[in-house]
């Protein structure tokens, strides 16, 4: 008799899961990386990849890591992979939201004890621009504050609460009151770019051509510290035991943090990030800096045993600051945006 034929049965195809993203936040068009398992393409082509139900753009799949691009317009923070065999889990994610944009800040934003948020709009070096800085509320209403100040560059509030801008054109510092009008407060700064406070009320300015300057309280000034000169600035954050954190973007892959003491002496602090700009600290210690590493953008953590990893992904990200009411704002050429990170700024006064 003849025999039977036997039927193979229908082959299962697992569906993906998501078990982390990295890192864990990321602003719109930043490159983050899903892990979990059965990611890769199969038979039927590669996965597709949904933000908040808006197709994202993957750049690389394997069966247990799948990168891909934030979209653009991307509103919420859900990732969620789908196959022909089906779709994975839903993964939620912190996605910085736009606050506000139309602006050009080329170093840190400031922010006030209220929250209320100051950005630059820099303009090309030497060309004015109609409205200098900007002040924009938590909920993102921004609004003109500050004119005829060229190229405003570096911001920082005093202890008593003023805030202070630099003018990388002119060299100058300007004080500038609570309705918006700006007073010159010191000049002969270079190539004036990023400033920082400590708490006993003495600015640190940095010209990008080689000098940190000190203008203490009775508006003296001092060469504080020299270093090699930046293609782009400096930009600086004050610890509390009065260590002065400085980036200075040049060529290189490998550029450093450098650590000023008190006594004007610089010595590399980290190395190994490429173009860091702008950089704040948090309560606990940790420094956080605007730069590449490894190949990926965004906003980078460094512990104070010098561990480095990528904390937010974030492409054209320039400088941020911590908000008094808890969120991390984040600087990008050409707007502000805010994300809850879980981080507490380090208070100087």
């Amino acid at each position: 008799m003849p025999r039977a034929r036997s039927q193979s049965a229908p082959e299962i195809i697992p569906e993906p899961r998501i078990d982390s993203v990295s890192p864990d936040a990321a602003l719109p068009l930043g490159e983050v990386e899903l892990l979990g398992v059965h990611l890769g393409p199969d038979d039927y082509g590669p996965p597709a990849v949904l933000i908040n139900g808006q197709s994202a753009h993957v750049l690389m799949s394997r069966p247990t890591r799948l990168a891909l691009r934030i979209p653009e317009n991307a509103s919420a923070g859900i990732v969620e992979v789908r196959k022909p065999a089906g779709a994975s889990n839903q993964f939620a994610f912190r996605l910085a939201h736009l606050l506000t944009d139309g602006l050009h800040p080329v170093t840190n934003p400031a922010v006030s004890r209220s929250g209320m948020i100051y950005a630059t709009i820099s303009g090309q070096r030497g060309k004015e621009t109609p409205v200098s800085i900007v002040r924009v509320s938590p909920d993102g209403r921004g609004t003109p504050f500050v004119s005829g100040i060229l190229n405003a560059t570096g911001l920082a509030f005093s202890p008593e609460g003023d805030l202070f801008v630099t003018s990388r054109a002119e060299g100058t510092v300007y004080r500038i009151d609570a309705s918006g009008e700006s007073t010159v407060y010191a000049e002969g700064m270079g190539v004036a770019t990023g400033c920082a406070f400590d708490a006993q009320g003495n600015l640190f300015v940095g010209d990008r051509s080689g000098t940190i300057f000190k203008i203490d309280t009775q508006r003296r000034i001092f060469v504080y510290a020299t270093l090699e000169p930046s293609v782009a600035a400096y930009h600086l954050a004050m610890h509390t035991d009065g260590t002065l954190f400085v980036s200075s973007p040049a060529l290189s892959s490998n550029d450093a943090i450098w650590a000023i003491d008190t006594h004007g002496e610089a010595r590399p602090w980290f190395r190994g990030l490429g173009r860091p700009q702008g950089l704040a600290l948090a309560a606990n210690g940790d420094l956080y800096v605007a730069a590449c590493l490894h190949g990926q953008r965004g906003l980078v953590r460094i512990t104070p045993e010098r561990e480095a990893t990528l904390a937010v992904a974030g492409s054209n990200l320039i400088g941020l600051a911590f908000s008094p009411l808890g969120s991390t704002i984040l600087a990008t050429n050409e707007a502000v945006y805010d994300v809850d990170l879980g981080i507490h700024g380090l208070m100087l006064f």
